[in-house]
């Protein structure tokens, strides 16, 4: 009896994980198709409310990056992927200093898993990797995961 609680107890888990996969993988299809029909019908994205004036990070996708970076004097970008622990830590120093910085400086956030053209433009072969933006140039490639005082500086030298 023992074992059998604990194979069905093990089996739950796995059917659970399968579940949790399989919701991600359709949220993933979805948003390819979305952009797939976009580039055919010549719709883009619209790029959610600057973060500018939100004091929080905006999500990005391939289709809105390029606007983002263009429609913000001084724009962040931290890129990342969920399965990504390093990024777990950087996130929440991001999002301290996009709320400190509301009104200054564009904060987004641009998933590499969904956003490939991005990662692939700009060179990324790790992550998190933190892209600063002035006037729509590349100023700054921040990689690896740091503490904010490390972070901070790195990004407001260039305001």
């Amino acid at each position: 009896m023992g074992d059998a609680s604990i194979f069905k107890s093990h089996f739950d888990k796995n059917a659970e994980m399968r579940e949790e996969e399989d919701e991600e993988l359709e949220r993933m299809k979805r948003r390819k198709l979305e952009e797939m029909m976009g580039r055919i019908t010549g719709r883009t994205e619209e790029v959610k409310p600057s973060s500018k004036t939100s004091g929080k990070p905006v999500d990005l996708t391939d289709a809105t990056f390029t606007k983002f970076v263009k429609d913000n004097a001084m724009a962040v970008v931290d890129v990342w992927a969920p399965w990504c622990g390093p990024c777990r830590f950087v996130s929440p120093v991001v999002e301290e200093i996009a709320r400190d910085y509301a009104g200054r400086i564009a904060f987004g956030k641009l998933n590499v898993d969904q956003n490939r053209r991005v990662a692939s433009e700009y060179g990324i072969m790790g992550i998190p990797t933190i892209l600063v933006f002035k006037n729509s140039k590349l100023v700054d490639q921040i990689v690896g995961a740091m503490p904010r005082q490390g972070l901070e500086p790195r990004i407001v030298r260039h305001l």
